[in-house]
């Protein structure tokens, strides 16, 4: 195989890294075979953060400790770069890495630089950087930048509810200009694609490590990497189950237009509360997935702060649930519809129950899955519910004038508000996706782990 980087500096040791990274990805697309478990490397685990004014969530991964943001959809990682050659090594632009790489590229956005951010870098040089297309998944915005090596560090776990010390390692990512950083949290220098790509963080790191193709999210605390169990406590916090045994599991499903993202397969969407329950009348076919234009499906984000749907998939949702609340109240009550608070379309004003010790009681939205789903996926309370002053709002909104905030215009989008306090277990070798639904109630949160407790 020919040498796949031109660096700057260091060229065998940089020259071998991306040999390895290459034939280790070209393996992992190929085969759906890992390492024998005696050449797997421990699994890693890494903190997330919720940023309180994006409600975007980071995850701490790289070698000086600044934030990537964690985007489910990003099929690349990238951060931020010196705008200087000399910096960095580079991919070399007719390499097949550097193929693989170009086909990671958004099909539409808006460039920060004209496409020109690296443009004439290197004045009277002879050879040729791999230049890709990093995305600002907030803004819709993107820009080029060289395919380089950026260094990463975090911990790794002995299987159980303990930590070992960081490791440091190196995955391939884009430059970008800080220009590109808009919208995103202050001091985050850039993104962490987890999708299902090849040059994703999770597809990197199962290349290299051989300890399966699988990552879990628990938003917004952790994330692990690799066949690991997930151990959390219920309730006695002196014991602790994993949870990654426990949890139901539905296939993922492939979008041949946007492969890289995690579609799961609801077939229909429903409202109970109490006596009272309410299925909403989608027009036929919905919620698929069109295998021509790739457009429908219901894919998850990490990046929208609360699910949308597509109008007609809203309106049907809309008007279950306020059947089922109305039809269902405590009778006497003062329930009703209020005055929307933005970005909010459904409000309520009234006297919701308090639980003992799973807070308010509310309508159960369920996500009715099929394809051999072991289980329909319920948002309970918090997991939608918003308090605003004097209401409590649906946190599910229709979609905008500027359409869908991921490529590939899906019917519904899955939001963080949707995805926190639940165990996702992303298993890529077969395929499906685990969830534990709202673990707050079943009397456990993803704090209640051990990981990170000192």
């Amino acid at each position: 195989m020919s040498a796949q980087a031109k660096p700057i500096h260091n060229a065998r040791t940089n020259d071998l890294f991306h040999r390895v990274i290459l034939s280790s990805l070209v393996l992992l697309l190929s085969c759906s075979c890992t390492a024998a478990t005696s050449d797997r490397q421990p699994p890693m685990i890494s903190k997330i953060a919720k940023d309180p004014v994006t409600s975007l969530y980071t995850i701490s991964i790289k070698a000086d400790q600044s934030p990537l943001v964690v985007d489910l959809a990003g099929s690349l990682v990238w951060s931020t770069c010196p705008p200087s050659a000399a910096a960095h090594s580079t991919v070399q632009c007719d390499s097949a890495t550097c193929a693989m790489a170009k086909q990671q590229c958004p099909p539409r956005c808006r460039y920060v630089d004209g496409g020109r951010f690296w443009e004439n870098r290197q004045p009277g040089s002879t050879e040729c950087a791999c230049n890709v297309h990093p995305l600002n998944p907030v803004t819709g915005e993107c820009s080029t930048g060289d395919l380089t090596s950026l260094a990463m560090s975090t911990n790794t776990t002995n299987g159980t509810m303990e930590l070992r010390p960081e490791e440091s390692f190196e995955v391939l990512g884009a430059c970008a200009p800080s220009r590109l950083l808009t919208s995103l949290p202050v001091g985050a220098t850039g993104v962490a694609g987890l999708s299902r790509g090849p040059l994703s963080l999770p597809s990197q790191l199962t290349a290299q490590r051989g300890f399966g193709n699988k990552f879990a999210l628990c938003l917004p605390d952790f994330a692990t990497f690799g066949d690991t169990p997930v151990y959390l406590s219920v309730p006695d916090p002196r014991i602790y189950i994993d949870y990654t045994t426990a949890i139901p599991y539905t296939p993922l499903v492939t979008n041949p237009a946007n492969t890289g993202g995690h579609y799961i397969p609801v077939n229909g969407i429903s409202v109970s509360w109490h006596a009272a329950n309410a299925v909403a009348a989608l027009p036929r076919g919905a919620l698929d997935i069109d295998v021509r234009t790739g457009r429908g499906g219901v894919v998850l984000s990490t990046t929208t702060p609360y699910t949308i749907m597509r109008p007609d998939v809203f309106r049907a949702f809309a008007m279950a649930f306020d059947d089922a609340i109305m039809r269902g109240k405590i009778p006497m009550t003062p329930m009703r519809r209020v005055h929307a608070t933005e970005p909010f379309e459904l409000c309520y004003d009234g006297a919701f129950p308090m639980l003992k010790r799973s807070g308010y009681d509310m309508p159960y939205i369920k996500l009715e899955l099929g394809n051999g789903a072991t289980r329909n996926w319920t948002l309970f309370n918090s997991n939608y519910m918003v308090q605003v002053e004097g209401a409590m709002c649906v946190g599910i909104l229709p979609m905008g004038p500027r359409g869908m905030p991921v490529a590939g215009e899906p019917a519904v989008v899955i939001g963080g508000k949707q995805l926190e306090d639940n165990l996702l277990v992303f298993d890529l070798e077969k395929q499906r996706l685990g969830f534990s639904m709202l673990l707050r109630y079943q009397l456990s949160s993803c704090r209640s782990g051990n990981f990170f407790r000192n």
